[in-house]
């Protein structure tokens, strides 16, 4: 099965790195014509029109930025079915609404082909290394067809049922991500303010009930304070959390930890703050003595 994948940014470029050096017979297109050079240098087909890697593939793997640009590539009047009327297997790594992911699901069955929902989880590094956690939505045989290639990138892929449902895992791990984050955030700004040091706080934490992944990711950012350049933006989580919030409200469940961390979160945004790493968090969460 040939495959293509779309988007070589933070997560998408270690992803389609392990596709290739598995063995994946791939192509690649995204908007930077050096980032393409790049993977041909590597083995890659380097596709410059969408059209090129659309009629090469099989198997396409989508990995972008936003809802709205997983849309336009998707269910768009210049998406990629409007490049191939052969039946084909797509596949969102991004992650976005519920909504976002049935829709495409809808058009993609109306287009002859079929559509699998399967955001991912371990961050770029586990991009990196190849040990993402991939959760997947929509049709048992097309997600049968396309396992051994998720298992070049990742470690747990695991399928949660029908359309939307990997969605709505993903989701459901980045509320937990957003709150843990924050509450370690508001955890170490306290260490701080006690004149704990950070790193002998940690030693306890570690081994307490109160520790997390998100703490142990975040207390090294805190402690150096580099939150500028970081691989795990703020804005990344931001938009996340208020596609929580909306999912909360559309399915009528009362989510009171997201609905105090996206104040906190709106707060960075309105701070031009968004590009900071996440643990930035705790810049606000001192402010506000």
């Amino acid at each position: 099965m040939k495959v293509g994948f779309i988007g070589l940014g933070n997560m998408g470029q270690g992803m389609a790195d392990n596709l290739l050096s598995n063995g994946a017979e791939l192509s690649v297109f995204t908007r930077s014509k050096d980032k393409i050079s790049a993977m041909e240098n590597k083995g890659a087909k380097g596709c410059y029109e969408l059209e090129d890697l659309v009629q090469n593939s099989d198997l396409i793997l989508n990995c972008l930025p936003d809802v709205n640009t997983s849309l336009d590539l998707i269910t768009g009047d210049k998406g990629i079915m409007s490049y191939s009327k052969e039946k084909k297997i797509i596949v969102d790594h991004s992650t976005v609404d519920v909504l976002t992911s049935k829709k495409c699901s809808k058009y993609i069955l109306s287009q002859g082909s079929t559509f699998l929902d399967a955001p991912i989880s371990g961050g770029p590094v586990g991009a990196k290394d190849g040990t993402l956690s991939i959760m997947v939505g929509g049709n048992k045989e097309s997600f049968e067809k396309s396992k051994p290639f998720f298992e070049m990138m990742g470690t747990t892929i695991k399928y949660m049922g029908d359309s939307g449902t990997g969605t709505s895992m993903k989701l459901i791990n980045q509320l937990l991500t957003a709150v843990h984050t924050t509450a370690a955030a508001e955890a170490l700004a306290l260490t701080n303010a006690a004149n704990i040091d950070i790193n002998s706080a940690m030693e306890i934490l570690m081994v307490s009930f109160g520790f997390s992944r998100m703490l142990e990711r975040c207390a090294p950012v805190i402690r150096d304070r580099k939150f500028e350049n970081s691989p795990v933006p703020a804005r990344n989580l931001h938009k996340d959390i208020s596609i929580i919030h909306q999912m909360g409200k559309d399915l009528s469940v009362n989510l009171p930890l997201i609905e105090v961390t996206k104040k906190l979160y709106d707060e960075m945004k309105s701070q031009n703050k968004e590009m900071d790493d996440m643990a930035g968090i705790i810049q606000i969460i001192e402010q506000n003595k």
